[in-house]
């Protein structure tokens, strides 16, 4: 076993690249620890409000970006603002290149168990190999073994089926972003009446290529890809489209409401693995990006005082990731997911007209989580109000 450095990092997906960067930018030594190398290509995209990354800088690490970005609830909303596609090789290189010239090295292994002791803990791979530091963080994603949290609530995750490729007629208009296309006229009352709502999410991503994906915004269990698939491609036939080249097939599977961790553990945890994933939307890089920062200052000012106990500096680190504020704003999307997953179509597509009726500054904050308290309850309240009856009564039931 090596001597102990200051942070173990769990995974080497866009949580765990993105946390070691931070942690490395603040002078810590950082190992990573992980069955892949973390320069292995991402399989699935990653999209984001453009202005999001505007605030950040960061601008320059998206490859498409759209100002035409429209939904069907069945008539059109166009939504005045625009969105962005990553470049998924550009922000891996950007995380990658931070920790390379920092000297983080990843050792290829799975985590098995994790010891806690005053000082530190010492992981233990599947492969019997053991890794100390002052702190562990486990950023693997939410199926991650080694994270406490309780489990006690129905975990509802969302599901999606989707191609990158060429077609026989374009499917969306040329260079629009679709964020939600619920028009179900590809489908049969009775399919529309008892089985699970979904949608269409695509994109131009211009010289004749496009990505579609069905999607299930959230159901336990889950919707099956075959599903998906299914009803991707009777959306794209009622419309006389048929994929004719597809590059790549993209399998997404997430949970959206996944209990919490336990925050008195001495594990820290970030990403999916730390329920980061906003239980309404689905979006987590630009948490991401937003909260490594406070996380790893925590981090960092509980390492530099050799005296401080592994399980004090967690607890702390713990208090800044997931405030007071934040879990209460993820209690009520967790409420709100609940309600919408009893919705049938139409009732979906009725409170959809309603939400993207509200000031853009009230429908985007709520969906990339930067309402204060107060301000989520406002417009949720202004929702409420101005939603059908029908709507309204389902959201009390």
């Amino acid at each position: 076993m090596q001597s102990p450095i200051d942070v173990l990092v769990i995974g080497a997906g866009p949580a765990a690249l993105c946390i070691a960067a931070a942690l490395v930018e603040r002078g810590l030594q950082v190992q990573g620890l992980a069955p892949h190398h973390p320069a292995e290509p991402w399989p699935n995209t990653f999209g984001i409000w453009g202005p999001e990354l505007d605030e950040l800088a960061l601008q320059d690490l998206l490859e498409h970006r759209w100002s035409h970005c429209n939904s069907y609830f069945p008539e059109i909303i166009k939504h005045k603002f625009n969105y962005g596609l990553f470049n998924k090789d550009a922000l891996q290189k950007y995380w990658l290149d931070q920790c390379l010239e920092a000297g983080v090295q990843w050792q290829l292994g799975s985590a098995a168990i994790v010891e806690h002791h005053a000082k530190g803990s010492i992981v233990i791979s599947a492969e019997a190999e053991r890794f100390a530091a002052r702190i562990v963080i486990d950023a693997s994603g939410h199926k991650s073994p080694l994270v406490q949290r309780r489990q006690e609530t129905v975990v509802a995750s969302q599901a999606a089926y989707g191609i990158v490729g060429r077609f026989s007629a374009a499917p969306v208009l040329p260079d629009q972003f679709v964020l939600m296309d619920y028009r179900s006229d590809h489908l049969s009352a009775a399919e529309v009446d008892n089985e699970p709502a979904t949608f269409l999410y695509a994109m131009d991503l211009g010289a004749d290529l496009f990505f579609v994906e069905e999607t299930s915004l959230a159901l336990a269990p889950a919707v099956p890809y075959q599903l998906l698939k299914e009803r991707l491609l009777r959306r794209l036939a009622k419309r006389n489209v048929e994929p004719v080249d597809v590059i790549h097939e993209e399998f997404c599977l997430f949970p959206m409401n996944l209990p919490l961790p336990n925050l008195q553990q001495q594990l820290l945890a970030f990403g999916s693995a730390a329920s980061m994933v906003h239980p309404a939307s689905g979006y987590l890089i630009g948490a991401l990006l937003r909260r490594a920062p406070s996380f790893a200052d925590a981090i960092a000012a509980g390492i530099a005082d050799p005296e401080l106990a592994a399980a004090v500096i967690a607890k702390s680190a713990w208090r800044v990731l997931w405030p007071f504020e934040l879990r209460a704003k993820r209690a009520i999307y967790c409420f709100g997911l609940n309600k919408l997953m009893r919705f049938k179509q139409e009732k979906l597509q009725q409170f959809f007209v309603s939400f993207f009726a509200l000031p853009q500054q009230q429908w985007l904050g709520f969906l990339t989580n930067q309402l204060t308290f107060l301000q989520l309850l406002a417009a949720m309240l202004r929702l409420f109000i101005s939603s059908p009856f029908g709507v309204r009564w389902g959201l009390l039931l």
